[in-house]
């Protein structure tokens, strides 16, 4: 059971590649966190467009909210745009302090507002991970319950601790990468951004999946291969269904780009880094791993 492209035989070479994405994201997540939107911390919201040649400053902004008593988070400037972040704010103050703010710049104009009550806040995060969890119990599961009949040379249940491994791949290479952005270009994680992690689950666990399934065919065909070359068979056999359909949705979601922005923009975003993962992982990271595993066991028994 030869083959041109030894995947497996590389298969170090991918670990290294998917280590040198993941330590960085991993040290900015220690480092940083995640810079999450008032989804998820309660607050107020709001964003000004400021006119040409205003005098309006983040300092004037400050001296307003510190005159009306609105304790401000944060405020970043970026292309003419202001946004205040601050302890949620009622409609009445918010129009006090528009007014005054209109007082220096009377072109101002008010892009968005949005708050959000602490309480509100903090059950949103809780419900997002209530909601990761339920997917990620749901996929071990079904694993466990498709590769029931798999027993040798790999346990059933080595495919669905494999598949997690896989999830937490994709999930940390997107969560470690907005880490970075988070710090960088002050990116938030709101409500949008959970989604696009439940998306990105699912869409992962669909390719690995085809790939596992495929190995278990081909174990049940009893070819006389090693089990390295049944699985590089395997992935050579179902990459190209992988690529092509991620392909086009690839295509769909780079176009979305130029036409989407703000918390939109990021979502795709989002969604693009965990589907591109979830290609690579599903044919460089998850197969091989069940084969480093095999070997890993294979040489621990010889040893006893």
């Amino acid at each position: 059971m030869k083959n041109n492209l030894n995947i497996i035989a590389k298969r170090r070479w991918f670990f290294a590649l998917s280590g040198a994405v993941l330590v960085p994201g991993f040290i900015a997540l220690i480092l940083f966190g995640l810079k999450f939107s008032i989804d998820f911390t309660g607050g107020s919201k709001l964003l000004l467009e400021r006119s040409k040649n205003s005098n309006l400053t983040s300092e004037k902004i400050q001296e307003i909210y510190i005159d009306k008593k609105i304790e401000i988070h944060t405020i970043s400037e970026n292309n003419g745009k202001i946004l205040v972040r601050s302890i949620p704010m009622s409609q009445k103050q918010r129009e006090n302090v528009f007014g005054e703010l209109k007082i220096i710049d009377s072109g101002l104009k008010e892009s968005s507002f949005e708050t959000v009550g602490a309480v509100i806040g903090n059950e949103t995060k809780i419900n997002a991970l209530k909601a990761v969890a339920i997917a990620i119990i749901g996929i071990t599961v079904y694993v466990a319950f498709a590769f029931r009949a798999v027993s040798k040379p790999v346990a059933s249940w080595k495919f669905g601790i494999v598949t997690i491994l896989t999830l937490a791949h994709d999930i940390f290479v997107v969560v470690g990468i907005f880490a970075i952005l988070g710090k960088i270009f002050n990116v938030e994680v709101d409500s949008l951004f959970i989604t696009s992690l439940l998306t990105i689950l699912g869409f992962s666990v669909h390719d690995t999946i085809v790939v596992f399934d495929r190995i278990r065919e081909n174990l049940k065909k009893n070819t006389g291969g090693t089990f390295g070359e049944v699985v590089n068979t395997s992935i050579l056999e179902t990459a190209n269904r992988s690529f092509n359909t991620s392909i086009t949705v690839i295509f769909v979601l780079s176009a979305l780009l130029f036409f989407s922005e703000g918390p939109i923009f990021w979502f795709v975003v989002a969604l693009l880094i965990g589907i591109v993962s979830g290609v690579y992982s599903s044919v460089f990271t998850a197969a091989p791993l069940l084969v480093e595993w095999y070997e890993w066991d294979k040489k621990h028994k010889r040893k006893k």
